[in-house]
């Protein structure tokens, strides 16, 4: 049978997804979604929060649309029709996969993942969109450790085609089996790895990060030349400060802090300019000011 047949079939069972957290990576992960033909409903506290997801929602499908002409399958307004937005907890009682998209802090997690173990059906699959935080962990928190997984979404989300896939101790098969064909039907490929704090991706980035931050901080390099030297001699597109601004310095010092907790090694030592700048609201892109300045929109 056409592999994307089966993989066709194996969503056909998904007619409801929740996104919690309408952040960056949230609204990302929504347009994504309803791109992909899905009823996606994403919940917030906030409404102020949710009116201006709901903004860059359609100026990302609007700019979706720009850069692959003829490619878009669906007009604007069917699209995001698909889209619901919404404070209320009560639409998670039909959900059939719910992706997690929440500030990197465990107790903060944890609140949110209890309450929809309570909420969610029983065959509803938990979906967590960490940077670092072990599944296994996560799924403790829940009575259905075999039901969630993770799903590394890259930034910005509708432009990265490559989604890292963490199995827990616990996730059974089935559940990364229905992700991998959910991330294909998003015309995302997903690399499966297991769990360990961190994962594969942010357990080396977030050092990387860490230790050019470092360098900056004893002026062995300015930031501008710590750049240049990873963009220039190992050929990368964004140099690791130029990778903190667009992630947010914010989620930067909360994964290392994960790291530096779940490890126990000095080497995971967040670094103190690090510290200062969050303490300071120099958060990157999101807030118009880390190691570079940034056009607000």
């Amino acid at each position: 049978m056409d592999q994307t047949k089966d993989k066709c079939q194996e969503t056909a069972e998904l007619q409801r997804i929740g996104v919690v957290g309408a952040g960056v990576m949230g609204t990302g992960v929504v347009q994504s979604l309803a791109e992909a033909g899905f009823e996606v409903v994403l919940l917030d506290l906030s409404e102020a929060t949710l009116e201006r997801a709901r903004c860059e929602i359609r100026d990302g499908l609007r700019l979706y649309r720009m850069l692959n002409r003829g490619s878009a399958r669906e007009d604007l307004v069917t699209v995001v029709a698909r889209i619901h937005l919404t404070t209320d907890q009560r639409h998670f009682e039909n959900m059939d996969y719910v992706i997690e998209n929440i500030i990197e802090k465990p107790e903060a997690k944890r609140g949110v993942y209890e309450w929809l173990d309570r909420r969610c059906p029983p065959h509803c699959v938990f979906a967590a969109n960490t940077s670092a935080i072990s599944i296994t962990r996560i799924g403790g928190w829940t009575m259905r450790p075999a039901q969630v997984i993770g799903t590394h979404f890259m930034n910005p989300v509708p432009m990265k085609d490559t989604v890292e896939v963490i199995r827990g101790l616990r996730t059974a098969p089935q559940v990364v089996a229905l992700t991998e064909a959910l991330l294909a039907r998003m015309g995302k490929k997903g690399i499966v790895v297991n769990d360990a704090p961190g994962f594969v991706s942010n357990r080396v980035l977030m050092l990387t990060i860490n230790e050019a931050i470092n360098l900056v901080e004893e002026r062995v390099g300015t930031t501008e030349q710590v750049d240049e030297i990873f963009r220039s001699c190992f050929g990368h597109k964004m140099g690791p400060l130029e990778t903190a601004d667009l992630i947010g310095l914010d989620t930067i010092l909360f994964s290392i802090e994960v790291l530096y907790e779940s490890f126990g090694d000095s080497k995971y030592r967040p670094s103190q300019l690090l510290k200062r700048m969050v303490d300071a609201g120099l958060h990157g892109q999101k807030t118009g000011k880390g190691f570079y300045q940034h056009e607000q929109h």
